[in-house]
């Protein structure tokens, strides 16, 4: 059996593991008897690297992030090569249609109006691969609440959410709703609580859409490895085909 491993940063939010922990048995309750482990980068616990030497059998590595950058290409890399080079790592989260779902839904909750404009409100990197990860966040997001969505960052990265607040405060704008774009609650939600807009919807949190998004990644990489396995067993069976087929030299 394949075990499905969802490897998060990590948080000193006692708040954030909670939410990270539902998610995790939301994940498992999704599909029974399947194994379903947790781990994470840095902070909290259990880490990768000690879970991953443990595991038996095929692993799949989906990330609990939202967009690429140091953590997908540099640390997560990094750690399955020293400890399980076999594992299978999939894409980070985001973008997808399924988060775009759960913004909407979090915003709506958080009382969005038809006049608000909207932010999506991310944490940010140094990668400009990540930061255009969460432009095309915003860009699904757009496209769902029928206005224009902007993407901002809470740390690094440009345009910075206090900014673009900024510059929509000086035009004709009424109200300005910020979409979280983070997992769960911790320090960065706080920072976005805190920008002054009129109002910020919870993170993604536990979310049935987001159990299907990780399922998905996994899926994804089963289909991939298997098709892999048989074009490579495919091109065996013809070559040894060809060797054993008798040769007419008439």
């Amino acid at each position: 059996m394949t075990t499905l491993v969802i490897a998060g940063h990590g948080t000193r939010s006692p708040r954030g593991e909670e939410t990270l922990a539902g998610l995790r048995d939301l994940v498992r309750r999704a599909r029974p008897g399947s194994r379903v482990e947790q781990a994470f980068l840095e902070i909290s616990s259990p880490l990768l690297a000690d879970v991953l030497p443990g595991l038996t059998g095929p692993v799949v590595v989906v990330p609990l992030l939202l967009a690429g950058g140091y953590h997908v290409h540099i640390d997560l890399p990094a750690v399955i090569a020293g400890t399980r080079p076999d594992a299978t790592v999939v894409a980070p989260l985001g973008p997808d249609p399924l988060l775009t779902a759960i913004l909407a839904r979090r915003l709506a909750s958080a009382g969005l109006r038809p006049t608000d404009s909207v932010v999506l409100g991310a944490a940010g990197s140094s990668d400009p691969a990540a930061l255009a990860d969460v432009r095309a966040a915003a860009r699904l997001l757009s496209v769902r609440l029928a206005r224009p969505v902007t993407a901002a960052f809470a740390a690094t990265g440009a345009p910075s959410v206090g900014d673009v607040l900024e510059r929509l405060r000086s035009g004709p704008v009424t109200r300005v709703a910020v979409a979280s774009y983070l997992l769960a609650p911790g320090f960065f939600q706080s920072r976005l609580e805190g920008c002054g807009a009129d109002l910020v919807s919870a993170p993604l949190g536990v979310d049935a859409d987001l159990a299907a998004l990780v399922w998905a990644r996994f899926d994804q990489a089963r289909w991939r490895s298997s098709r892999s396995s048989r074009m490579i067993s495919s091109a065996l069976s013809s070559r040894e085909g060809r060797k054993s087929a008798p040769t007419n030299i008439s």
